[in-house]
């Protein structure tokens, strides 16, 4: 499934299988990625790499839709989507560090996807703490609903209706 915007600088939802394990392995190794990322550990090379892309893709296979890369102008941007979570869709965004300032556009156009698809009545968003600049998900109708453990980590958890 391609999402695809007729402006050109629109962006495109690709699956993540159209980006070389390469150039994902350089997105999540750079050091910045970490300050928010607090599951982000070990090396990433590219079999690091391939073993995230093949397990993204088995939620595709397993509930029918994942993650995407994001591709604006044949440049790769990030990668992000929607992961279910026991009976709740999370949405989670993860972009290069140059890229950060296209988050909420880019978590508009797939929150306008999920809106339109009738398995998501709701959308999560789970941010650690660190995350100091939450009005983004205010602006988009996200309201705080609790907190979250993660991996062992603590998250703030935010939610918001599709319908």
């Amino acid at each position: 499934m391609e999402r695809q915007d007729k402006t050109q600088n629109s962006v495109r939802f690709v699956r993540l299988t159209e980006i070389a394990p390469l150039e994902i392995a350089r997105h999540m190794s750079d050091p910045r990625m970490a300050e928010h990322m607090p599951l982000l550990t070990g090396t990433w090379d590219e079999e690091a790499a391939r073993a995230f892309v093949a397990a993204k893709e088995s939620f595709w296979q397993k509930d029918g839709l994942g993650h995407w890369a994001f591709l604006q102008q044949g440049q790769y941007l990030g990668w992000g989507g929607f992961q279910k979570e026991e009976s709740e869709w999370d949405f989670g965004l993860v972009l290069r560090p140059g890229c950060f300032g296209l988050g909420p556009a880019i978590a508009r156009q797939a929150l306008e996807f999920a809106r339109g698809d009738p398995r998501i009545p709701l959308v999560t968003f789970l941010l650690p703490p660190t995350r100091r600049h939450l009005r983004p998900l205010a602006r988009l109708g996200a309201v705080q609903a609790g907190e979250a453990l993660c991996g062992g980590q603590r998250f703030l958890k935010f939610r918001l209706e599709t319908r």
